[in-house]
């Protein structure tokens, strides 16, 4: 095969991982990368695109393929305010979603989280939920969104609050029926990306927790 994939978030711990499957899996010729700044990636098969996502109309026509990864996101602490992180999460990640959508690019995949519901109390499950569900109305041949627990793997910023929460969960799950809640690395959740648009049928399909092992 000679697919063209293309990420957003590449730099993150879900999308770094995403690239770099990209890069070494043979159906894949071509990987376009959209971001702020530079990967430090050279690799034959890599276009980087470095972009500012404000200004999406000067740049919409380059999202082009046969699949798009979005990974894109950011914590309260980073972006400052709750509408600044909304942006980044939410609009950024539908905007380039809807672009590719009209581009004709057929397929979508998403990493959400655990708990995403669009009428949480909670600000991040629903700003979560509220993208979940608006890209399902994106006419994509194939939509898949992956839900995970607490992301474990190297980041290139301290999350003090996953970190606890990481500490915590590994001895929940050994609790009976807490067990899909463990931590989950962002490999495992990059390959289920991938998977999930090899092996789903046309429509809108969403993994939760523990199902994303399976993928």
């Amino acid at each position: 095969m000679n697919k063209t994939a293309i990420v957003i978030g590449a730099t993150g711990l879900v999308g770094s991982q995403v690239l770099n499957l990209l890069l070494k899996d043979e159906r894949y010729s071509l990987v376009k990368v959209f971001h702020r700044r530079s990967t430090g990636i050279n690799h034959p098969k890599l276009e980087e695109h470095i972009i500012n996502f404000d200004e999406i109309e000067q740049w919409k026509e380059l999202i082009t393929g046969d699949e798009l990864y979005s990974a894109l996101g950011t914590t309260i602490k980073k972006a400052g305010s709750q509408e600044r992180q909304y942006t980044v999460d939410y609009t950024y990640q539908y905007e380039v979603a809807k672009a590719a959508a009209e581009n004709g690019v057929p397929k979508y995949s998403l990493v959400s989280s655990a708990g995403a519901d669009y009428q949480s109390r909670i600000f991040y499950s629903r700003l979560k939920g509220e993208l979940d569900d608006d890209v399902k109305d994106l006419p994509f041949d194939v939509t898949t969104i992956l839900r995970p627990s607490i992301l474990a793997g190297e980041r290139n910023e301290n999350r003090l609050g996953e970190s606890v929460g990481m500490f915590f969960m590994k001895f929940l799950t050994n609790i009976p029926g807490l067990k899909k809640y463990r931590p989950i690395s962002g490999e495992t959740v990059a390959k289920g990306m991938i998977n999930s648009l090899h092996k789903c049928p046309a429509g809108y399909h969403i993994f939760e927790l523990d199902e994303i092992f399976h993928l």
